[in-house]
């Protein structure tokens, strides 16, 4: 049940755990009663804090492994459901919140799984999404590297000794048209569909994700921007959206 009045925030914000506090202060503010949610693409972590707050989450995603990782080790749904989104039924109408952290550019078939998503949700539901914008050098390596490089990153860069193995990250990603932030306001203004929240980070050191080789990954970055003549962005990464179903 709705709370409060319609907000709108629109930034270019330096991205830390606290910017994660934006989502939940936004339900809390805007909801009350018990409010459903709906966790598209659970993965093993729950990205919110809403401490406090009176709610149902349902996990669905497609790796049984990540849903019994978030049911009996995390114990953090309420519910959990295996499925594809693009072909997971689920009752219309149903959601007060869909919550899909970093799903999408996995998904092919993106455009289909958003239009499930505003299936499912209630009138004045919101949908909040966090996606890596495709219009930036993250984005374009992303998109563009071998898988192979995305595993080796993931286990010997930033150290997470299961990168790759069945339920843990990185996954395949496809990146289609819609994910990135142009392709989700076109998206947006084709549906007639209000963007309450909508912001990205800048990162004025974007090679931080290379550990100690830094400054080599900050100079990659931005020669990438540079030589694409400011089509693919250099200091920006994701970026959040909070959308509402009229």
């Amino acid at each position: 049940m709705r709370a409060m009045a319609d907000v709108q925030i629109l930034d270019i914000t330096p991205w830390s755990d606290e910017n994660s506090q934006i989502l939940a202060n936004y339900i809390r503010e805007n909801f009350s009663g018990k409010i459903q949610i709906l966790e598209a693409g659970c993965g093993q972590e729950w990205g919110l804090n809403l401490h406090g707050v009176d709610y149902e989450l349902t996990g669905v995603d497609l790796s049984e492994e990540a849903l019994d990782i978030r049911k009996n080790q995390k114990k953090d749904l309420d519910k959990t459901i295996v499925g594809d989104l693009r072909t997971v039924e689920l009752d219309e109408n149903h959601y007060d919140v869909i919550y899909s952290s970093y799903v999408l550019e996995h998904v092919d078939g993106a455009e289909q799984v958003l239009d499930k998503f505003f299936q499912w949700l209630k009138p004045q539901g919101v949908l909040m999404l966090r996606i890596p914008d495709a219009d930036t050098v993250y984005g374009f390596a992303s998109k563009h590297l071998p898988f192979w490089v995305h595993v080796w990153y993931k286990k010997y860069i930033q150290g997470y000794p299961h990168a790759g193995e069945p339920g843990y990250a990185p996954f395949p990603v496809f990146y289609d048209a819609v994910v990135s932030r142009r392709g989700m306001q076109a998206y947006c203004r084709k549906r007639s569909l209000p963007i309450k929240i909508e912001y990205s980070y800048a990162e004025k050191n974007p090679g931080v994700m290379f550990g100690k080789f830094a400054p080599m990954g900050n100079l990659i970055f931005y020669a990438i921007g540079w030589l694409s003549l400011g089509r693919i962005a250099a200091n920006r990464g994701d970026v959040v959206f909070v959308i509402e179903k009229p």
